[in-house]
């Protein structure tokens, strides 16, 4: 089974990628098969609105049919029995490549029938994984969880399932002097890295852990399934 991470932030190795890496680390350990995927090294765009994958009788029924460094990713996503997908937050939501990537993903998918039915094939679980600045308390004053719930709940029907994971106070610059940002402590920035930012991690793994497991089944159900 494979287990598929997409990586919204443009930086590699920090806070959202590290959150993946342990995801995947944890579906690894149930024998999944796993690749983590960087949008910033693809060039592409969000949905261009054509409908040619609402066409009826049409090649591209049920695909999306805009051909750019994103097709070939959304065609092996077809095949992944767990989705993966973690965004830094900018200014309020998900990064701009995050957002159009899932318009593409999510929306060849959606059916215009009086349910918005999916056309996926299969139920797959499907993980969010969102690192931000703020702190918790000011993270839900503002509204970043209503915001965000209307995706995951869509994602979830659209594919089966979805699971978020908010990790949120992060540690961001190596050096907090350089930069204008009072309004944070290094000294508490720094220990909530030595000391939360771990157990995030562990969160993630487990998260992995489960999708692997979750992928596992839906497999063996979709294999034995009469066709």
């Amino acid at each position: 089974m494979k287990v598929v991470a997409i990586n919204g932030s443009p930086r590699k190795n920090a806070n959202t990628a590290t959150l993946l890496k342990n995801a995947l680390e944890g579906a690894a350990k149930q024998g999944a098969q796993t690749e983590l995927i960087h949008l910033y090294d693809l060039n592409y765009q969000g949905c261009v609105s054509c409908f040619a994958c609402k066409l009826k009788s049409g090649k591209s029924y049920g695909k999306c049919a805009h051909k750019d460094e994103l097709k070939p990713l959304l065609e092996k996503l077809r095949e992944a029995d767990a989705i993966l997908l973690g965004s830094p937050i900018y200014f309020g939501n998900i990064t701009g490549m995050m957002r159009s990537f899932i318009e593409r993903l999510a929306f060849q998918y959606t059916l215009y029938d009086v349910n918005y039915s999916s056309l996926f094939s299969r139920k797959i679980p499907i993980g969010l994984m969102y690192t931000m600045n703020l702190d918790e308390k000011r993270m839900r004053e503002w509204g970043y969880v209503e915001a965000l719930s209307g995706l995951e709940k869509r994602l979830g029907s659209i594919f089966g399932s979805s699971e978020a994971l908010y990790v949120t106070d992060t540690y961001q610059f190596k050096d907090y002097s350089k930069y204008e940002v009072t309004a944070f402590s290094e000294p508490h920035k720094a220990q909530r890295r030595k000391d939360v930012f771990p157990k995030d991690c562990e969160k993630a793994f487990d998260m992995g852990v489960r999708f692997a497991t979750q992928g596992v089944s839906s497999t063996f159900c979709s294999k034995m399934a009469p066709h």
